[in-house]
Parts: C-alpha cells; structure tokens; sequence
C-alpha cells in the first residue's frame, strides 16, 4: 500500500509533503525547489507546468493559464493552442506534476492524498478539487481545510492549556479566517469565514492599474489590447510587491506594449506609503470575514490567545500591521507562510496513515454553509414557494445533526419534493442547489401533515437528508457527497485523452527548459548589444541540446544561467538559478 501525501494546491502556487519519523517534509520537484508555480501551459504539443509555464506566460500570456483555482465548481474555461481546458483539467495537471515529483522522490508510486481547500470553499468547488485528483490518478482520502491544516502544523493541537486562536490565512488567490480551540489533543475548529476572490494576486493588480493610470491607461482596456505589456508589468509589480516587504521604496519598469523593457522605459518610484494607500480598499477587505467569524464563535478580539499568520502574501507589512493592530497583539509567524498548510496535510496524511510517530489528535471542523431546504410561505393571503429554511447553520460544528418540522399546504397531498441547497440567502434562487428527492405516501387528509426533516453532516463532507412522515413514519433518505460528481469512466477517459494529447517533456529536461524559457523572456527586456550575446548564448545552448553531451550542456547551461542572473532577478525560490523566494 503507498503512503498518503498532502498536497496544498494553491492558486499562485503548490507543494507536495510527507509524513516521515521526524517530522512533515516537503518534496523537491524537479528543479529542486519546494514551491510550484500553479501555471499551465501549451507549446505546440508540449505541455508546461510550473516554473517554466510561468515565464513562458510572460511573452505567451494567451498560451498560459494562472489563477484557475478561483473558478473550481464553475463552469469557466479557457482556451489554450485550441483546446478547451477547464479548472479541474488545469488543476489535474498541477496535480499529476507534483505526483511525478513525490514519485521520483519516494521511488514509489503514489496513489493517495489528502489535498487542502480554502475553509470557504463550497461543496461544489471540494467536489471538483476531488475530480481533478482523480484525473491525476490519485484517490483523495480526505479534503482539508487550509487553515486547519496550518493550526496542526504549528501543533496548536499539542497545547498544554486551553487556548484560542485564530488563523490567518492570506494566499495568492484566497483569504481565510479560523477561530480555533485546542486542549489535550483536541483542535477544535469554532468558526470559518472568507473570500475566494481576495489574495496576493489581486494586492499585484492594485499596482498594476496604478502605474497604468500614472501612464494615462486604463487597465482593463490595455489588459484586452495590449496583453504583453500588461503580462510583464504583472511581473514587474509583483517582484516590487516583494521587495517593499523588506524595502522602503522600489520602481517598477513600464514595458512597451510588446511586453518589451527597453532602457529609455519609464520608470516609476513606489514607496511603502504608497503602496499600502494603493492596496488599502484591497486590505479592508479581510474585516468582513474576521469579524463574521469572532460573531459566529460568540467571541470578541480581546478574547483571542494567539494570532497566526499563513499564506505567502501573510508577509505584507501592511496586512501585518492592519492584523497587530485589531487584536492588539503581535502576530506568529515561525513556520515560512508558504509551506504551512503543505505541512499540515502531510500530518493530516500521517494520521490516516496511523504513522508511528504521531500521538492520535481529535480534530473537530465547522460547516462553512448554512444548508437547509426550499418552502413556501403564505404572503398576503397566497403561497409563495422559494423560501429558505435552514436546517444546519454555518459554523455548526461538525460532525452534526438537526432536524426541522414542515407540513404539507394543501388537503390530500400525496407527495413533496424535498430540494437541498446550501447558502446563506433568505431566497433559495440565491443559493447553490445540492440536489433533491420526493418524499411519497403522504396519507389523505387535510393540509398541514408533518414531515421531519434530519440532516446529518460529517468530516467527511457526506450529507444525508432524511424526511420523515410524521404520521406512518415512512421514511425517504438522500445522500449527497463529494464523490457524487466524481467523473464517469467514460467522462474520464474523454478527459484523460484530451490531456494526454499534450506531451509532458521529460522530467529531467525541466531545468534546462526552463533556463531558456528565462533566456527567451529577457530577450525581449535587453537593449541591442546585451540581445546579440544572449542570442549567441540561446543558441549555443540549444545546440548542445541537441547533441545530448551531457558534460557540454552542463557548461553551457552554468555560462547562460551566470548571464541570466547578472540581468536579471529570477522569479523562483533559492537555489541554482534562484535569488529572491516566492510570496505566493
């Protein structure tokens, strides 16, 4: 049987870890960094995943695809070289990357996974998330809420006295907030709130629509006309985003609408002050789902033991600040914001696994969603259907059950159609339907025959409603889990042909590929004179490639990566092309 993994699939990047005898441990991917980008790409017939996507999408925005996580349970889709791809394709790919990785790392095949979410996401973004491991080949034993997965990294459930946290979880994509209890060996999830469209990436875009204003743009226009230039500048703002986290001012390049820098491009200067004034309607956007979460826990700020910082745009000294200053405590930081939940799912895999080395850990998790049924009301003398009756509120602690009384409206109904929805909305046409079933055998007799409605909720994520005739105790059940819309046999092999038309290229080609995909996308940066080296470098290089000597293309690949890194600031993690981590 193979070891279960935990995966953090994140909307700017992802990880893959471990459970080993000491400890959660991150695997390397190819090129030996711990963080993958979570950007797909189409060359030809080749596809890109991760670092080498990623600079490829600075000159090939239209190839490349980013950002996806975001449109999980939805019906979005982008077309890339032609091919019509969808979140769950793009997410299946991160996936089976990070998959190759592990097994190449283990020397054995890996199967099974506990893959985190956002606290927020809903049942139809868990359950594609399920559908996109399983088109990479992975059983997903259990879906993981990131900051829950961050609270048991940092061993919260070890505490030696009962205390109160609460987690902080701002990634590239989304934001979350948790509320959580632990004593003994117990981590008890009190409240979660949050927004799937609210993270680092949208901090980069404040700057981007900034320097285009100062440049007389608008953004949203120049985004749709003028592409590359808008591609490179998200690069520029976004490695400025970094600096200003340890700087006090930087400044950023405006590329020409090639997406080309040339030496006479504008520059201009940002300061701290000034990117905390950009990003500020940004900013104020986490206080919403902090102060939704400390009302559903029925506590106040000054009630909260501990701070807790996740998430790579966490790092931002203005959120830092913002954080300080509402708890009016400092915050905690000690494990590097971007491998925390990967972490956390690894001991999450290790307790099902039954690792050795882990003591057993009660975890308790909320419902992020009201979940309730339709009804009709009478208004005015009449009925009117479309109302909501909430049978389990959000932030209900789960594992759970409740049930709620209803009655038939009209003499001799025989039947009901019990429809299931999840949302928070008075109207259920606000709301996102579960799906339904029919409750018959109602006995004849005038309007008003009860029915009992029980929902049942579980760790797991499975649903069963039951109804209930009061009267014959005739009883009709539906479950809804996450696995219902697990995809067909023949849906799979549809999916699983369309990707395998795309070639994946070798796995230890990946590093020179992505050196000249860096090689390719500062060309179009250089002035005149330092292009016909790096020509002459790009080209040498290529043809070694080409001769497979192994002991030449080393010394090509350390001669053009020396270049590289004397023009440019490389994007990736330290190491043996990288300068400065990634925040995402």
């Amino acid at each position: 049987m193979s070891r279960i993994v935990g995966i953090d699939l994140g909307t700017t990047n992802s990880l893959i870890a471990i459970m080993e005898a000491d400890g959660p441990k991150l695997i390397p991917n190819s090129l030996g960094q711990k963080l993958t980008p979570s950007v797909v790409g189409v060359e030809g017939e080749h596809l890109l995943v991760g670092m080498t996507a990623k600079e490829y999408q600075v000159s090939h925005p239209d190839l490349c695809a980013s950002v996806f996580k975001r449109y999980m349970g939805s019906d979005w889709s982008v077309t890339l070289a032609g091919r019509k791809m969808s979140a769950i394709d793009l997410s299946s790919c991160v996936l089976r990357s990070l998959v190759a990785d592990a097994e190449h790392y283990l020397g054995e095949a890996v199967t099974s996974a506990v893959i985190t979410v956002p606290a927020y996401f809903n049942e139809e973004q868990r359950r594609a998330t399920i559908a996109a491991g399983q088109m990479a080949g992975l059983k997903v034993e259990r879906i993981v809420n990131e900051p829950t997965a961050a609270a048991i990294a940092y061993g919260l459930h070890e505490a030696d006295s009962q205390k109160t946290a609460v987690i902080i979880d701002l990634g590239g994509g989304t934001f979350d907030v948790s509320i959580v209890e632990m004593f003994e060996g117990v981590l008890e999830i009190r409240a979660s709130a949050g927004e799937i469209f609210l993270g680092g990436e949208d901090f980069t875009d404040a700057c981007v629509s900034q320097i285009l204003n100062q440049a007389g743009m608008k953004f949203e226009h120049t985004e749709m006309q003028e592409p590359l230039r808008v591609s490179r500048l998200r690069r520029e703002c976004e490695q400025a985003k970094r600096r200003l986290t340890n700087e006090a001012s930087t400044e950023v390049r405006l590329p020409n609408s090639q997406g080309e820098i040339e030496p006479d491009a504008p520059r201009y200067a940002i300061t701290r002050e000034m990117f905390d004034l950009w990003t500020k309607p940004t900013l104020d956007r986490i206080l919403s789902p902090i102060r939704r979460a400390l009302g559903d826990a029925g506590l106040k700020r000054q009630e909260i033991d501990e701070v807790i910082l996740a998430g790579g745009a966490s790092r931002m000294p203005s959120l830092i600040k913002r954080i300080e200053e509402l708890f009016e405590r400092p915050t905690r930081c000690t494990i590097n914001p971007d491998e925390v939940v990967a972490l956390g799912a690894a001991v999450n895999a290790g307790i099902l696994d039954r690792h050795e080395s882990l003591s057993e850990i009660v975890v308790t998790d909320v419902a992020p969603f009201t979940m309730g049924v339709e009804i009709c009301r009478e208004i005015g003398g009449e009925d009117r259907d479309g109302y909501y009756l909430p049978i389990i509120n959000r932030n209900t602690t789960i594992p759970v059950s409740r049930v709620e009384r209803v009655a038939t409206r009209v003499a001799n109904q025989s039947k009901v159609n019990v429809s299931v929805y999840q949302g928070e909305s008075r109207l259920v046409k606000d709301n996102q339907l579960l799906g339904s079933f029919e409750v018959t055998g109602i006995p004849p007799g005038p309007p008003g025959q009860e029915i009992d409605i029980r929902f049942t909720y579980d760790l797991n994520g499975i649903l069963e409603a039951e109804a209930v005739i009061v009267k014959t105790q005739k009883r009709a059940t539906q479950v809804f889990t996450r696995h219902m819309k697990n995809l067909s046999e023949s849906q799979m092999k549809t999916a699983l042909d369309k990707m395998q038309a795309l070639k994946a290229h070798p796995r230890d080609e990946e590093e020179n590929r992505l050196l000249l995909k860096w090689a390719e996308r500062l060309y179009m940066e250089l002035p005149h004179r330092e292009r016909n080296r790096l020509d002459q470098l790009i080209t040498g290089f290529e043809e070694v490639l080409e001769s497979q000597d192994q002991a030449q293309i080393k010394l090509f690949a350390e001669e053009l990566g020396a270049f590289l890194k004397a023009f440019d600031s490389f994007e990736g993690e330290q190491g043996d092309y990288g300068t400065s981590p990634s925040d995402e």
